[in-house]
């Protein structure tokens, strides 16, 4: 049902397939990763720097980006790999940016919620973004940071008190909802997990989280049972990372690679390719809340189209509703500290 660029099936061919990416146009980004030093940004910088079509990869971080860019820039791609540190330095790597990626801030660890970050991490977001809309106004701003439910709404307030807000250019990553949910109905139904493609909407914490098994392709079927306790493992996948790792992170390779296959889809989009769609979170009325995960079809322009929920199955509308007041509470707590 929803096509999108071809998922490599193993790092390697990850690898080989961004050295050897085109478009039917030149290819001359600029994308800035903020938060490059961290257990997210320094592998998603890895394969970014591997996509042909950023010319220029900026990287910014409070601590050590001077030698993650050092070491990066040893990588035989043909962008341009400068660190960034500090506040002070913080305009200079923004200056120019088509792309900015944000998966700064701190981890969650055992027995802490997402939104257990929103404090520390609500704060970088604020002040990452306002200089977002000084130095780089018309970049699109891609949030990883979480609680995602809540940063999103943040970024947004910041754009429009500084007058830059375009509701298509603030997108929350939930791409990794959907490489789980893909992962997951693989194995249990013996599938490549390279040719499954389950749409996850909703939000980005627990219950919020809402995958679409109905719309999967190929067409699976799973009695109630096995569909509700995998409808709850994709939902409570990122806490299963956080337990296996004992106090060690979070899930930061797996959110690596989702961030990087959104950022691709997103620029192979803008530089001509059609048919991209990839799902986000973003400023949305296909629900009573007003920020909503969806399949998005992205293009020249960015999102193109708001593909919408479709047709959902009553255990997926009843998922629906039941994710309602959460979803608008994070919501709400996101604006609201956004306009103190």
């Amino acid at each position: 049902m929803f096509s999108r660029l071809a998922r490599p099936q193993n790092l390697a061919a990850l690898a080989g397939a961004l050295r050897n990416f085109s478009t039917t146009t030149a290819c001359n980004n600029k994308v800035a990763v903020l938060g490059a030093s961290g257990g997210i940004g320094q592998p998603l910088s890895l394969l970014l720097k591997h996509n042909a079509a950023i010319t220029q990869l900026a990287l910014y971080d409070i601590a050590h980006t001077p030698g993650v860019a050092c070491d990066l820039s040893h990588i035989e791609t043909g962008s341009e790999v400068k660190g960034y540190l500090g506040d002070a330095e913080l305009g200079a790597c923004l200056e120019g940016c088509d792309v900015v990626v944000i998966p700064a801030g701190v981890p969650r660890k055992p027995g802490m919620t997402r939104d257990d970050l929103f404090n520390t991490n609500a704060s970088i977001v604020r002040d990452l973004v306002k200089a977002c809309t000084q130095h780089c106004p018309t970049a699109f701003l891609l949030l990883v940071t979480n609680p995602v439910n809540s940063t999103v709404p943040i970024a947004s307030e910041v754009c429009k008190a500084a007058g830059t807000y375009d509701p298509g250019r603030v997108i929350g990553v939930t791409t990794l909802d959907v490489v789980r949910a893909n992962t997951f109905v693989a194995n249990l139904k013996g599938l490549n997990p390279a040719e499954v493609n389950v749409p996850v909407v909703g939000g980005h914490a627990g219950k919020t989280i809402i995958p679409l098994i109905s719309q999967a392709t190929p067409s699976v079927e799973f009695d109630p049972e096995t569909l509700d306790n995998l409808t709850k493992r994709i939902q409570d996948a990122g806490t299963e990372v956080v337990n296996a790792k004992a106090g060690a992170g979070s899930a930061t390779l797996s959110m690596a690679y989702a961030g990087a296959r959104f950022t691709n889809s997103l620029l192979a989009a803008l530089n001509g390719k059609e048919g991209v769609i990839e799902c986000g979170f973003i400023k949305s009325s296909e629900t009573e809340s007003s920020y909503f995960s969806t399949p998005l079809l992205l293009g020249k322009n960015g999102i193109e189209k708001n593909l919408g929920l479709g047709k959902l199955s009553d255990f997926e509308t009843k998922l629906v509703e039941d994710a309602m007041d959460e979803l608008k509470g994070s919501i709400a707590k996101g604006e609201k500290f956004a306009s103190q």
